[in-house]
């Protein structure tokens, strides 16, 4: 338990300072990786068989369709809704689907392919919002807080999953820890269009999540599990990194417009 949180809480971190420098939406890219989850599947995979990491990781990826309707479902409450009611409509979203696609019994090359669908198009159905990129004002005071209530909520999950069935044990332990927290910070304090911007880098930094777990799934079948470990990383960076540039580029020609 100690190692999560502590991994949460770096998590939670990075992703306000990596925002405090350089905007909402390259925070929410590092916030949507393997941060957390990447770092625990080494050590697992150091202490337990191949087959059963495989496993562990096709049920995480299960969960990815559901984790991406939560973020869109928060994007477009963000825009009308206060942070408290946003934040139980994603969570019943990502409940409600998460549920289900388990008990569908699906096999696992449809599930990888689900996953990086769900992925690939989860940004189209996100509000578009006009927002300023750059560094934020986030004061110290808060940094500090998104951190504690980020350890707070890993802390309830863990307990709660300990004591619960199977089946809501697994969904618990999937739930999208920094989804839930940096987007009730951003959102009184930074406003809707700062908000989308955080979630939509979330979903690029959750298709490095997908690339990670989904080379590791495949890899492990194919290659030591040091190799498919380090391809595993290798992925989830170079999914998200060119992702953040694609965007970047996209949207070049209209900062040089604003700028005239």
């Amino acid at each position: 338990m100690l190692l999560k949180l502590l991994l949460v809480a770096a998590s939670a971190l990075l992703a306000s300072l990596v925002a405090r420098r350089f905007g909402h939406a390259v925070g929410g890219t590092l916030a949507g990786m393997p941060m957390i989850a990447g770092p625990i599947m080494g050590f697992v995979l150091w202490a337990a068989p191949i087959e059963g990491v495989r496993a562990i990781a096709l049920a995480t990826l299960v969960c990815v369709p559901a984790t991406v309707a939560h973020l869109i479902v928060f994007a477009w409450s963000a825009t009308r809704l206060p942070w408290w009611l946003a934040l139980a409509l994603a969570n019943l979203a990502f409940f409600s689907l998460g549920a289900l696609l388990p008990l569908l019994g699906l096999p696992a090359w449809l599930v990888c392919a689900l996953a990086l669908a769900a992925l690939a198009l989860g940004g189209a159905p996100m509000p578009r919002l006009p927002v300023a990129p750059g560094a934020v004002d986030i004061p110290n005071v808060e940094l500090a807080c998104r951190v504690a209530a980020a350890m707070g909520v890993a802390w309830l999950i863990i307990r709660s999953a300990g004591v619960a069935p199977a089946a809501l044990s697994g969904l618990l332990l999937a739930v999208p820890i920094t989804g839930n927290v940096l987007p009730c910070f951003t959102l009184p304090r930074y406003g809707a269009a700062a908000t989308v911007a955080l979630l939509r880098g979330f979903v690029r930094g959750l298709s490095g999540f997908g690339a990670f777990f989904v080379t590791l799934y495949l890899g492990l079948a194919a290659w030591p599990a040091a190799a498919a470990y380090a391809l595993a990383w290798v992925a989830a960076l170079a999914v998200a990194s060119g992702l953040y540039l694609l965007q970047q580029r996209r949207l070049a020609p209209a900062h040089r417009l604003a700028d005239r």
